[in-house]
């Protein structure tokens, strides 16, 4: 993406106070686009191919300023979860919890143990956390017995997000 085209899907991110400054059907229109889906998985498959970081997070507003959702996230979104190349892997374990689909389940286990070198820092665990509260909206077994994986983790806020989401299951 050119450095104008980023700014205008900046534009879609909602600033309290102030709004969006843009419109989707402004950004269709610049790209060619009338379906927010696909124009989101386009951008995010080119992203990916070119492993540039930016175009991922471009791609991931498009995403969720048209509230696009869909079977066909499921594979770019698994491969970005492991891919080290990046910076977004809070928003993308959070769109894969929306997407609440079983076959993601090895994928947020994955992301509950898994620290990016940039997120090293982050004591709150918010990375795992996420991948938790994802684990928690899925329905069926395989994410009940995923979080109970998870409930003598060593890491306290680890164990007290798992025991939050068994209990909103009502599993506890």
């Amino acid at each position: 993406m050119t450095p104008e085209e980023q700014d205008l899907v900046k534009g879609l991110v909602f600033v309290p106070g102030k709004g969006r400054r843009r419109t989707l059907d402004e950004v269709f229109a610049h790209f060619g686009e009338s379906d927010g889906g696909a124009l989101a998985l386009r951008l995010l498959r080119d992203a990916m191919e070119r492993r540039d970081a930016d175009d991922v997070g471009m791609a991931l507003i498009v995403k969720a300023s048209a509230d696009a959702s869909g079977e066909e996230f499921l594979e770019p979104l698994i491969e970005l979860s492991r891919a080290d190349w990046h910076t977004r892997h809070e928003d993308v374990v959070r769109m894969l919890g929306k997407l609440r689909s079983p076959s993601t389940v090895p994928t947020l286990v994955e992301a509950t143990r898994w620290v990016p070198e940039y997120l090293d820092w982050d004591e709150n665990r918010a990375l795992a956390v996420k991948a938790i509260w994802a684990l928690g909206a899925i329905p069926g077994a395989e994410a009940r017995e995923a979080l109970e994986g998870f409930r003598d983790d060593e890491n306290e806020i680890i164990r007290e997000n798992v025991l939050k989401q068994l209990a909103r299951r009502g599993e506890l």
